[in-house]
């Protein structure tokens, strides 16, 4: 049983205290990030939009500049369609709020197995992305992103037709 004491003052309203505000919106903006990891190990592309804006602009390491969100969704499942199981981990997240838009910087470690082949061949890849968000009415969404990659390890060919567009 629980004892509440009316008299103890209320916690304050995220209007009201712009730090709250700021942790809440740093929090949505990390469980942005990691609904995005798992979006990608499920191959669940029509939830991309829980992530990304419908205007999205994006460099995933190419060097070549993308528009939309079906543009980013050709990009994940050219890439990850014919992959078999996949782990993206997202980490060492620094968030920089400025009102209604953020800047996040978050490292990923991307695991690719070949399908078909539980103990087989992995391609690692190992980077940066580099995120530009924006509140919008459905909440944080990521507008513009570059991943920067550093390492890859592995056969490329797990990526099927996209291996050769590595960044």
């Amino acid at each position: 049983m629980y004892l509440v004491d009316e008299r103890a003052s209320p916690l304050p309203s995220a209007a009201a205290d712009p730090a709250l505000r700021a942790l809440i919106d740093e929090r949505a903006i990390m469980r942005g990030l990691a609904r995005f990891a798992r979006v990608l190990d499920s191959k669940d592309w029509n939830a991309l939009g829980d992530v990304f804006a419908q205007d999205v602009a994006f460099d995933y390491g190419t060097g070549e500049e993308r528009k939309g969100l079906a543009a980013l969704r050709d990009n994940m499942t050219r890439f990850l369609d014919n992959c078999g199981p996949t782990q993206h981990l997202i980490g060492s997240v620094t968030v920089d709020l400025a009102g209604d838009r953020a800047v996040s910087r978050s490292y990923v470690q991307a695991r690719h197995q070949r399908a078909g082949d539980a103990a087989g061949a992995v391609f690692d890849s190992n980077g940066e992305y580099i995120d530009c968000w924006e509140r919008r009415p459905e909440g944080w969404r990521i507008v513009r992103r570059d991943a920067n990659w550093q390492t890859h390890a592995g056969d490329p060919a797990i990526l099927s037709a996209g291996s050769g567009d590595l960044g």
